[in-house]
């Protein structure tokens, strides 16, 4: 069953805005490195790894509606 991101609307405003936070996390992380002076391709590398963690969390969740 693929997750199209519209049930947590019935849960109130929070979840979207978690999960638009979470799937948006690489791009946040690298506009806050580039504007704390960090070198640009440090930036991108610490911003790339943290595409995982967005993967693992979304598998997490899958996961967890499926169980229940």
């Amino acid at each position: 069953m693929l997750d199209d991101g519209s049930v947590d609307l019935f849960g109130g405003i929070w979840p979207f805005i978690r999960r638009f936070l979470i799937v948006f996390l690489p791009l946040w992380l690298f506009l806050i490195l580039h504007n704390l002076g960090v070198n640009v391709i440090i930036s991108a590398i610490i911003s790339g790894a943290s595409a995982s963690t967005v993967v693992v969390f979304e598998k997490f969740k899958l996961r967890q509606e499926n169980t229940d």
